[in-house]
């Protein structure tokens, strides 16, 4: 055994010298973040929840954020979380970052094999890998807790690796793998589908098979946000619709799309809010794509690809989702990786395919820097910037901050601001600050945040809970207020 490692290290030694370098980085980011309570109660308080839940065999009613209980799949329909819920009884709260990371870096050797099987000869499967590693979607997904796409957007490769192989029972499982993360990626996949099968016409046995996963894709895209997600849901409908330029439903925004063509084109660029302090976060996410990405430009179909991508992030009526931040751009990680190395790999002369190599990784980096430095759209730096010491710091004493959570018991119903609930989420119920209900436990800080509150709501919160009757205030300082639940209240 032992000896097969070596020899895997021998062959590949920037592999894995690589991947322990980025495996470091994206700690430095993401554990680093929740051991300073910068990861909150959406999403990764919710999740973790979910997963006490699954792991318990129970479903998740979403308690954590909603006043009404609803099962969480009516708010995504990710059927990750029950998958990965044993693991808890190994990483506890640190349980779905360590899965993100790990898939990443399945991720990254995913672009390494398939660069290294589709072009042998080239020399540039290192590149490749470099060039995913540094990428901004990456740095930006590991800097704001957990999310299911970045899981599946690292399969992909793998896909695309067996689809090459012609590996049809792997790539139709990995085909599931990737639909069942989150209700949207069966669009992703349905456009995916019908890439490869652009790519790999010719091919009678794989046409057949990438139309079955169009049709599969489409079919379960289908089922699940026009049936199961409003047959969950409180309301009855699918939640995340949010594309009022487009419609009021999926149906509408198509019709739109095609009957208004140009129109649909225009927004795709400008502000379509109300609001001019978003005039520019579009063009930035489209100046980080086009540095990033500028190569696939000779390869439309990888760009056929992320039409959807495109459209979900630049239609949202949230100009939170248009920019370079958050989990937003995870999926042009893989899609640019393998486009832009498959344009490199088609020109004959070495000195060309390195040069090309090393802009494409230098202008990948170049951005990555950037968006830690700064972006149009307001996010808190001190998530990524693991080059500066406010990353490794909080506003408040971390240490008191562990100290007070030890002596809430874990069986308790707590309610706790946004940054608490992740550390305090592997229990029954958990609620995010205002919702208190039949809580045992409050745990908040004046330091902290006062979402969804706005400053003066927060202040009148405490002052009502502080001087209840019903209350104790076990402490209260400037850093921090925990109240416990008198008996018999």
């Amino acid at each position: 055994m032992i000896q097969q490692v070596k020899t895997h290290i021998r062959k590949a030694p920037f592999l894995w010298m690589a991947l322990p370098a980025a495996a470091l980085m994206f700690a430095l980011i993401s554990l680093v973040n929740h051991y300073c309570f910068r990861t909150y109660a959406l999403d990764l308080g919710l999740y973790t929840n979910a997963l006490y839940d699954y792991a318990h065999f129970s479903w998740n009613d979403s308690s954590v954020f909603k006043e009404m209980p609803e099962n969480i799949l009516a708010d995504h329909f990710d059927l990750y979380l029950p998958l990965f819920s044993p693991l808890i009884y190994v990483f506890g709260t640190y349980t779905l970052l360590i899965v993100q990371i790990v898939f990443i870096l399945i991720g990254a050797i995913g672009i390494y094999r398939l660069v290294e099987h589709r072009f042998p000869d080239s020399g540039l499967k290192n590149y490749a890998l470099a060039y995913f590693l540094v990428f901004f979607g990456i740095y930006s997904a590991l800097s704001f807790d957990y999310h299911s796409n970045v899981v599946a957007s690292m399969l992909v490769p793998w896909l695309f690796l067996a689809v090459d192989k012609r590996q049809l029972i792997r790539a139709a499982i990995l085909t599931l793998a990737i639909l069942i993360g989150k209700e949207n990626l069966p669009l992703w996949m349905i456009f995916i589908g019908i890439g490869l099968l652009i790519r790999y016409y010719k091919d009678i046995r794989l046409r057949y098979f990438l139309i079955g996963v169009i049709l599969f894709s489409a079919i379960y895209f289908v089922v699940i946000t026009g049936y199961v997600m409003p047959a969950l849901s409180n309301a009855g409908k699918y939640p995340h619709f949010h594309y009022s330029k487009l419609g009021t439903n999926a149906g509408e925004a198509l019709r739109y799309i095609v009957s208004h063509p140009i129109e649909s084109l225009r927004l795709l660029f400008v502000n379509h809010t109300t609001s001019p302090e978003f005039n520019y976060v579009k063009t930035e996410l489209w100046i980080f794509l086009i540095l990033s990405g500028f190569l696939c430009l000779f390869r439309p179909v990888y760009l056929l690809m992320l039409l959807p991508i495109i459209g979900q992030k630049l239609y949202h009526d949230n100009p939170v989702m248009w920019s370079i931040n958050y989990q937003y751009s995870i999926e042009f990680a893989p899609i640019f990786a393998i486009g832009t190395f498959e344009t490199i790999a088609a020109w004959k002369r070495k000195k060309v395919r390195v040069i090309a190599a090393l802009a494409s990784i230098f202008l990948a980096f170049v951005c990555s820097v950037r968006s830690m430095d700064r972006s149009i759209i307001y996010s808190e730096k001190s998530r990524i910037r693991v080059y500066q010491a406010n990353h490794y710091k909080r506003e408040f004493p971390i240490g008191e901050a562990y100290q007070l959570i030890t002596e809430i018991p874990a069986d308790a119903v707590v309610s706790a601001h946004a940054c608490f609930v992740p550390h305090l989420a592997l229990r029954p119920t958990i609620y995010q600050f205002p919702i208190v209900k039949d809580a045992a436990y409050i745990l908040l800080s004046p330091k902290e945040g006062t979402y969804p509150l706005n400053q003066e709501q927060f202040d009148a919160e405490i002052d009502r809970l502080t001087h209840s009757p019903e209350w104790e205030v076990i402490v209260q300082n400037e850093n921090f207020i925990l109240l416990k639940k008198k008996s018999g209240q």
